[in-house]
């Protein structure tokens, strides 16, 4: 697939098949992550793959909403602010930053191996700190689904460029 037409392809998906996802779809996927770009190349993430069947209860007590245990894996990306880069003028910490792009390099991959994802920010993160068995170190930042969709995407408009995009 073209990088653009990934892109366009690309949409969150909330319905998910009950069928496996392929051990070669997914050591690409991780692939991707560990190619991700990160501040000064710390690489201050872990990823974790999260059997669903295995976790659900756990998984649905983090997030609750039913389309997010259908996909047969969650995967989560942490980070650790101790490792990643700091900006020197004024101490700001890009370890969440970091693993956004992780989760975008996955989630990207996976469009491009015919899987569907959905970004998860909005999961109880003292759940998801338990669940995931982090220390202090540790901050959960995203989590989605992984798997074959079946519900098709909604209706989510972009704003123009003009809307989006200063010259200076």
């Amino acid at each position: 697939m073209e990088f653009f037409d990934i892109l366009e392809k690309r949409y969150s998906m909330r319905g998910f098949e009950d069928k496996e996802v392929e051990k070669e779809k997914l050591d690409k996927i991780l692939e991707a992550a560990r190619l991700a770009p990160t501040g000064v190349n710390f690489q201050p993430f872990k990823v974790v793959v999260i059997d669903v069947k295995k976790n659900k209860n756990a998984l649905k007590r983090l997030y609750p909403a039913d389309w997010f245990v259908e996909a047969p894996i969650v995967l989560a990306v942490v980070a650790s602010r101790e490792k990643s880069w700091t900006r020197n003028f004024d101490g700001w910490n890009i370890a969440e930053i970091d693993a956004t792009i992780v989760m975008t390099h996955m989630i990207l991959a996976a469009t491009d191996q015919g899987l569907d994802t959905c970004f998860i920010g909005a999961f109880n993160p003292d759940e998801a700190v338990k669940f995931l068995d982090l220390d202090d170190e540790w901050i959960p930042v995203l989590f989605t689904p992984l798997g074959y969709g079946n519900a098709g995407p909604r209706d989510t408009p972009r704003k123009s460029l003009d809307e989006l995009v200063i010259y200076k």
